[in-house]
């Protein structure tokens, strides 16, 4: 028997502090008119924090608990937990684990995918890679979590886009066709652009990196905007060419999350209708690598996406990573 990976329910946490553009203007006011401009560039009109005592585990446990509950689920059911971050709770050990034992999944082994936002894709696709060649796997949770503003500075204008939040999915083994295929390239050139570039091999964290702020997240160097305009149309066009569909096969597809004129310039490119694509950043800033289950989530919520509908999710992040999957809605 053929197995493949269906997808069970999706889960989603939204913090509860919410930062406005207004409180950023005050912040900022030293920078006139940067947050207009950037709420102009990017649609971001407020995002959310978690507390400050919390971790990113802690954001990962509600998202995981509804994924979990809505397919009717327990803890223990699951096989195997794979997460996806950029702003994990340690260096090492891996976030997933800890989600593992806080979520009281005993029977769950865990991983972590470190791809910034293309993170959730990419777990996707290998959960459900692990479903079709392991029988012994029947159950994978798969989550995207972001916490990045605890590790940005304060006074950093790039916090204008980190939100904190948090996106899961559980998988489950089926005999019908669920997950279609996968695609990802990559950028490396870009990997000193945007990061966090003290406390791990490359420098160790000491007290002058730390009072340099080399420890918190800097961009370095902007992105050409054609890494996006032109890398998401040729990454999908690579998921549908090995894949074996159409672009007009996409019923709805779902980007990154961190500037809508890039959402609509894509879907022009690709000719694919506005309406075949749901954003949530206004509301809720960019949540890197949770974004992705985030507007998957509410897309399913508000109906947007229904069963048989062949879904794309289109992830790129700091790397330069970028990755995609397709597969069919139960």
């Amino acid at each position: 028997m053929n197995r493949f990976a269906t997808l069970a329910s999706t889960g989603s946490y939204l913090p509860e502090i919410r930062v406005s553009n207004d409180d950023l203007r005050k912040r900022f006011a030293h920078l006139p008119d940067f947050v207009d401009k950037m709420e102009a560039s990017s649609g971001i009109r407020c995002r959310w924090n978690a507390p400050e005592d919390w971790a990113t585990s802690d954001v990962a446990l509600p998202a995981a608990r509804q994924a979990l509950e809505r397919a009717g689920l327990k803890p223990e059911d699951v096989d195997l937990i794979i997460l996806g971050t950029d702003s994990p709770d340690y260096i090492t050990p891996a976030t997933s684990v800890v989600l593992q034992y806080k979520l009281g999944a005993v029977n769950a082994g865990t991983f972590d995918i470190g791809c910034a936002c293309a993170s959730f894709p990419t777990a996707y696709a290998t959960a459900a890679g692990w479903i079709a060649t392991n029988p012994a796997i029947k159950t994978v949770l798969v989550v995207g979590v972001y916490l990045m503003h605890k590790l940005a500075s304060p006074n950093d204008p790039l916090n204008f886009f980190y939100g904190d939040g948090a996106g899961a999915a559980v998988l489950v083994a089926s005999d019908k066709p669920g997950f279609v295929g996968a695609a990802a390239q990559a950028g490396g050139a870009y990997h000193k652009h945007w990061g966090i570039y003290s406390g791990g091999t490359y420098e160790p964290a000491t007290v002058e990196s730390v009072q340099a702020g080399r420890t918190q997240v800097k961009m370095l160097e902007r992105y050409p905007p054609e890494i996006n305009h032109e890398g998401w149309p040729r990454l999908v066009r690579k998921l549908a060419a090995g894949s074996g569909f159409a672009l007009n096969d996409i019923d709805f597809i779902l980007f990154t999350q961190v500037r809508k004129p890039s959402i609509d310039l894509v879907m022009g490119d690709l000719g694919i209708p506005l309406e075949k694509t749901h954003t949530v950043m206004e509301e809720w800033g960019y949540t890197g690598s949770a974004c992705i289950p985030m507007v998957l989530h509410d897309a399913i919520e508000k109906k947007k996406i229904k069963s048989g509908d062949r879904v794309v999710l289109v992830g790129s992040g700091v790397g330069y990573n970028q990755a995609a999957c397709a597969f069919i809605m139960p």
